[in-house]
C-alpha cells in the first residue's frame, strides 16, 4: 500500500467506529488534514447521523456542511462525544506532534472539548520520540521576531511558514532540531513565551486512543483501560491488533 491507501484504511475503520459509538443526539469532534477528508468521505458514504459537529478548521467545517453535517459553534456549552484527528508525528506514550495544516489552536480547543480523542495514523508517522517532524508554534504576527529569539535559545531552529496565516490570522513558525525528551514539559515551555499562541505537541490533550495504517491492517493502541474498555466496538471495525501505551 503507498501512504494514500493507507490514509484512506484508517479513515474508514475510524469511520465505522463513528458509525457504531456516535448516537443520533451526538456532537462529533472533526479535526483537520488529508486523512481527515478521508475520514469525511466516508462518514458520507455511511450516512453516519450525528446532531452535529465540533471543526477544527474553516476547510473541514466546508466539507461537512457538504456532506449535510452542521458544524456548531464551539461556544455553545456542549462537548463532542468523540473528536477524530490525524498527526504528523505520535510516540510511544501517545503524545503527538500536529499542525502541519496550520490549525493547531483550534485542535487543541475541539480536543479539549471532546470526551474521547480518536488519532488516525499510518506506520510512517510512528516515532521513538517527537522532534522529527518540525514543531508548528502559532505566533501574533507583533511577536514573530521575539518568539523566534527565544526558540533560537532553547536549540530549535525556527523558520517563518511563507504566505500562510491561521484561520485565526496568526502566522506559523516552524521549529526544526528541537529535543522532545518530555513532550509535557516541552508544551508548557513554548506556550509560556510571550506571543505564542499554542503550539504543536500534544501531551495534556494526546488522544484517548490511536488507529495506526499499516500493510496488514490497523492497529489500535491506547492505555489498557481504554483498550479493554472500547474492546467491543473495536472488534466489528477491522482493527487487526493492539498495543498498550507505555507509561
Amino acid at each position: 500500500m503507498d501512504q494514500e491507501q493507507l490514509k484512506q484504511q484508517v479513515a474508514q475503520v475510524a469511520a465505522d467506529f463513528v458509525t457504531a459509538k456516535l448516537k443520533p443526539h451526538d456532537i462529533l469532534g472533526v479535526g483537520t488534514g488529508s486523512t481527515v477528508n478521508h475520514f469525511i468521505a466516508a462518514l458520507h458514504e455511511r450516512n453516519v447521523s450525528v446532531r452535529g459537529a465540533f471543526s477544527s478548521s474553516e476547510a473541514s467545517s466546508a466539507a461537512l456542511a457538504d456532506i449535510g453535517i452542521q458544524v456548531f459553534d464551539s461556544n455553545c456549552g456542549e462537548r463532542a462525544a468523540l473528536y477524530v484527528d490525524g498527526a504528523d508525528e505520535i510516540d510511544a506514550r501517545g503524545a503527538l506532534t500536529k499542525g502541519g495544516g496550520g490549525a493547531l489552536t483550534r485542535e487543541k480547543i475541539v480536543a479539549a472539548l471532546s470526551d474521547v480523542f480518536i488519532c488516525l495514523v499510518d506506520e510512517t508517522k510512528l516515532v521513538d520520540r517527537l522532534g522529527g517532524f518540525p514543531i508548528p508554534v502559532e505566533v501574533i504576527p507583533m511577536a514573530r521576531a521575539h518568539v523566534a529569539a527565544r526558540l533560537a535559545e532553547l536549540g530549535g531552529e525556527p523558520r517563518l511558514r511563507e504566505d500562510f496565516r491561521t484561520d485565526n490570522g496568526n502566522v506559523i513558525l516552524d521549529v526544526a532540531q528541537l529535543e522532545v525528551q518530555d513532550p509535557e514539559d516541552l508544551e508548557c515551555t513554548l506556550n509560556n513565551i510571550p506571543g505564542v499562541v499554542e503550539n504543536g505537541v500534544f501531551w495534556e490533550n494526546r488522544p484517548t486512543l490511536a488507529l495506526v495504517s499499516c500493510g496488514c491492517g490497523v492497529e489500535v493502541r491506547g492505555a489498557k483501560q481504554m483498550l479493554a474498555s472500547f474492546a467491543d466496538l473495536l472488534q466489528g471495525t477491522g482493527v487487526c491488533c493492539e498495543t498498550t501505551f507505555s507509561k
